[in-house]
């Protein structure tokens, strides 16, 4: 049972960094078609939290143990820095890979309607890598990405 909440507190870290990653790189494109995506995709990771947090909650009766660091790989974006977009997307979608395998793998020691969750939490993460598949194929096709087409900046 301690190994579940070991598990469990590390999906939340996951989810956690995967939330800020999203976020903060959202904020450092112009693309506003990108963005948009990225910002979806951190409004899901911040659910997927709320999803662990309660199931801990149910589990354990208390609240969550977060720890600082999981073993789950979590994408980095530094503002600033001039990491092309296909690369940090890249990250991502190893990332949502990794977080899928950790889901299917904590459901293995669950069952019920919790097994059920969190099997769909791997579903949900591996609809996220294809969403940043796409978004990198994308990315990969323009050299200049953000500078491709001027109306990819309207509203941003």
């Amino acid at each position: 049972m301690e190994n579940i909440r070991i598990l469990l507190g590390q999906a939340i870290r996951s989810e956690r960094d995967a939330n800020g990653f999203y976020a903060s790189l959202a904020g450092g494109v112009k693309n506003l078609l990108l963005k948009e995506r990225l910002l979806f995709l951190a409004g899901e990771e911040e659910k997927h939290e709320g999803f662990l947090t309660r199931l801990y909650k149910d589990k354990f009766g208390e609240e969550p143990i977060v720890p600082e660091t999981t073993p789950v790989p979590s994408p980095k974006y530094v503002p600033g820095e001039k990491t092309p977009i296909s690369e940090l997307l890249a990250g991502a979608m190893e990332a949502e890979r990794a977080a899928e395998e950790f889901y299917l793998n904590l459901s293995n020691l669950l069952a019920g309607e919790e097994k059920a969750l969190l099997e769909y939490l791997a579903l949900m993460e591996r609809g996220h890598f294809h969403i940043l598949e796409a978004e990198r194929e994308i990315a990969l096709h323009f050299e200049d990405y953000e500078a491709v087409n001027p109306f990819f900046h309207i509203g941003a």
